[in-house]
């Protein structure tokens, strides 16, 4: 066979700092071939060959063997095999620097003997040209892969270093990885986007009993957290309702409540600092033609004064499962948060508190909040205990509960949208006058412009907890009541429930 024919099929991969000549390693190998095929030419029978026109190919049908010829070419395989192996055997035996393999010369030594076992050589058309078993093409460089090592997955071939993650680039070395589509990952890139990180620990989330993940998601605001940090004492803001993440600090108001930074920003933290807010509200009552003429005296206190207060009250309602806001009706001392308290490393420090001795003078004797909320939560809890008092200052006697409490939170609603969205009192009423219309809400028009996309956010929570309140009488209540407001109007809905204390339909 002419060496033209099969000299560049030889990819040598070549260990060490010498190495022979290509042209005397075939030589060698051929003087090899030699002695395996000595005389075999001469008895092999000829295959019938068929030239396709048009091109230089050749058709070679088999020829029929018998027994004795089955043997024979075992025999000279095996001979192939020992002549192989002695050559790489004679190749180790050399010094360190003189080593050399080629990676294809035992494919280069069994084509010679097929060919040989197929035709004699034909000196008009010439052997048939080499080629390896495949074409292979990376997929990753686009590029022919001739020699080295390679990867094959999804029916494509790769080189090493071009079989990379999708997300960081770099090459994957493992021998299990990640699959989406068609791009390829690292197990632990793809356990990065895909597995949920808890919000409050910031590790993965774990698996339950079953293998599945499971945790706990905020409706609202859509934090994911671990089921476990609901019972491990974790800290929950007692505004917004987010869980303390490990890497930030949240306030402990001192009552065992605790408080997130964004909700302390806008808190109101005395009875002082409220009264603005307070007079506020009344003059959106006003604005919805809902005049209160009585000073009803309004305090923030701590938890456990309000808890008190509500043991006291005979026929007061609250809120429920946390109580926030009373309106009272009995007479009580109370003690009230006079001066807020200031912030120092430990936490807060320095508030004063007051006794106060309530007397009746009406129907309704105070209005207790809770310090320490924002201003739109306090204001909302403003709102809807004002709406309380207006029914027992004007007459609405032994309602049901669910009929109370769902018209109250829709007034606190109301002055939230109004707050949030820019929504005017006007919006609910039937009709008012320019002159209630104009004594609607100055101060807190004047505090919109400072309101901080924070704030509003934490006021479309507040919206959102009011409407999907699972309660009977707060969230029930709340739904038939918004509905008849929208439907009739604010006036004509208290005016039938004045008359047959429920909702028209």
């Amino acid at each position: 066979m002419s060496s033209s024919n099969v000299n560049h099929l030889a990819q040598p991969c070549i260990y060490g700092n010498i190495v022979s000549s290509y042209g005397e390693r075939k030589s060698r190998l051929m003087r090899w071939l030699s002695k395996v095929f000595q005389g075999g030419g001469s008895r092999r029978r000829a295959a019938t060959g068929v030239q396709q026109p048009g091109d230089g190919n050749v058709i070679l049908r088999a020829p029929t063997r018998s027994s004795d010829d089955r043997s024979r070419a075992n025999r000279e395989k095996e001979e192939l095999d020992r002549a192989v192996a002695a050559s790489l055997n004679e190749d180790l035996s050399k010094p360190n620097g003189y080593r050399w393999r080629t990676a294809n010369d035992e494919d280069l030594a069994r084509t010679l003997h097929d060919s040989l076992n197929s035709a004699p050589y034909n000196p008009q058309y010439g052997p048939r040209d080499y080629y390896p078993e495949a074409y292979r093409k990376c997929g990753g460089c686009e590029r022919e892969i001739v020699q080295g090592n390679y990867l094959g997955c999804m029916g494509t071939f790769f080189h090493p270093e071009c079989f990379c993650c999708f997300a960081c680039g770099h090459p994957i070395t493992e021998l299990e990885f990640s699959l989406s589509g068609k791009d390829t990952y690292h197990k632990s890139c793809f356990k990065e986007l895909t597995h949920p990180k808890c919000e409050v620990c910031h590790q993965f989330i774990p698996t339950n009993g079953a293998g599945l993940i499971e945790y706990r998601c905020h409706p609202f605001w859509s934090q994911k957290y671990c089921p476990s940090h609901e019972h491990d004492n974790t800290a929950r803001c007692c505004s917004c309702e987010r869980l303390e993440s490990w890497n930030t600090r949240y306030i402990s108001l001192g009552d065992s409540r605790s408080i997130c930074l964004e909700c302390m920003e806008s808190a109101i933290m005395d009875t002082g600092d409220c009264q603005p807010l307070y007079h506020a509200i009344r003059d959106y009552y006003e604005g919805l033609n809902m005049r209160i003429d009585q000073q009803i005296p309004m305090l923030l206190v701590e938890r456990i004064a309000l808890n008190e207060a509500i043991e006291g009250e005979k026929h007061g309602y609250h809120h429920m499962p946390e109580t926030r806001g009373l309106c009272l009706s009995e007479e009580q001392t109370v003690t009230s948060v006079s001066r807020r308290p200031r912030m120092e490393r430990c936490g807060l420090v320095g508030m004063r508190t007051q006794l106060q001795k309530l007397v009746r003078r009406c129907d309704v004797t105070a209005i207790l909040v809770l310090y320490g909320l924002p201003r739109l939560l306090t204001g909302a809890i403003l709102a809807h205990e004002l709406m309380h008092g207006w029914l027992r200052l004007n007459g609405y006697r032994h309602l049901r509960h669910e009929v109370e409490e769902g018209i109250c939170q829709v007034l606190a609603r109301l002055w939230l949208e109004s707050e949030v969205l820019s929504i005017p009192s006007t919006t609910f009423t039937a009709s008012s006058s320019s002159s209630s219309s104009s004594s609607y809400s100055p101060w807190s028009a004047s505090k919109k412009g400072g309101k901080s996309t924070v704030e509003n956010k934490l006021g479309e929570f507040f919206m959102h907890q009011i409407a999907h309140d699972a309660s009977p009488a707060y969230g029930g209540g709340y739904r038939a009541a918004m509905a008849a407001v929208n439907r009739y109007g604010l006036r004509r809905t208290l005016d039938h429930i004045r008359l047959t204390g429920t909702f028209p339909e």
